[in-house]
């Protein structure tokens, strides 16, 4: 499998960095694919990765905080124009799910009427096929075997993290959470841990509290590191960066990583992909 960071950036505008997305790509050709969230400019992220919303399996959502959101209204409008006959989207997240999309696609009727009554051979409707999930829960996307475990991001609930099998390899998708229970048994033996990350020490020096509110609800550099310590993972790969580093920077936030965890630590741009 290849784990490509669509987007690594924040509710923050950034020119560099699109919002939390993750793509899982698999099979020959790698054209089994999976979509972990749909941040902003996630669509424009899958063309630059060679993906396109037809070509998705599926859509997993871990939560409903709206910058891991934001751009599914685009999946689910590309993935219909672009079919060429009815076709489902089909998507998993947790309880909530439904009314988003129910509310979501009450929304987009005008633009679905307009491009019905444009094009002749569009004769059907966007299919958005929701399942709302809860830990514990299992299911199968083509070759990938997919578990839900419960995370924590009160008083964001209920919010879930994904382990994919596939071939004896494992990738654990966390999203925003700390750690907790359901953490530990999410990344236990992952060949890789993708985890949302903070600069605590950095966003403490920020006199605003708004954003201080955000250090009691994401892991910290130190707390995905000794995650991925006690839980035997392997690659320990760093997301959705707050505050967004440079470059030159990424030595340094890996360097904090390191003193907790002694496997693999991948951070940095769009695009960053690590292949199991």
């Amino acid at each position: 499998m290849d784990v490509v960071l669509l987007g690594t950036g924040s509710p923050m505008p950034d020119p560099n960095r699109a919002g939390p997305a993750t793509l899982l790509k698999a099979g020959e050709g790698g054209l089994e694919q999976v979509l972990v969230d749909t941040g902003r400019g996630c669509v424009m992220r899958m063309a630059a990765a060679g993906s396109l919303p037809g070509l998705l399996q599926g859509v997993l959502i871990t939560h409903l905080h709206s910058d891991h959101l934001t751009d599914f209204s685009d999946i689910v409008t590309t993935h219909w124009i672009m079919s060429q006959q009815p076709t489902p989207l089909k998507v998993w997240g947790p309880p909530g799910l439904q009314r988003y999309v129910d509310y979501m696609m009450k929304a987009l009727e005008p633009d679905v009427g307009y491009r019905i009554g444009h094009h002749d051979d569009l004769t059907w409707e966007p299919i958005v096929e929701v399942t709302e999930v809860s830990p514990g829960d299992t299911f199968t996307l083509g070759t990938m075997s997919v578990s839900m475990h419960q995370t924590m991001h009160a008083p964001v609930e209920p919010t879930i993290g994904f382990r994919v099998e596939r071939e004896g390899k494992v990738v654990a998708l966390a999203g925003d959470t700390i750690p907790c229970a359901g953490l530990d048994e999410l990344t236990t033996d992952a060949d890789v841990y993708v985890q949302t990350v903070i600069r605590d020490d950095l966003v403490k020096l920020v006199p605003v509290q708004r954003l201080q509110d955000i250090l009691d609800y994401h892991s910290s550099v130190e707390q995905a590191a000794q995650t991925a310590a006690n839980n035997g993972v392997t690659t320990l790969l760093m997301t959705h960066y707050v505050p967004a580093p440079q470059p030159e920077q990424y030595d340094e936030w890996i360097a904090i990583a390191a003193e907790h965890f002694d496997g693999e630590i991948v951070m940095g741009d769009d695009l960053t992909t690590v292949t199991v």
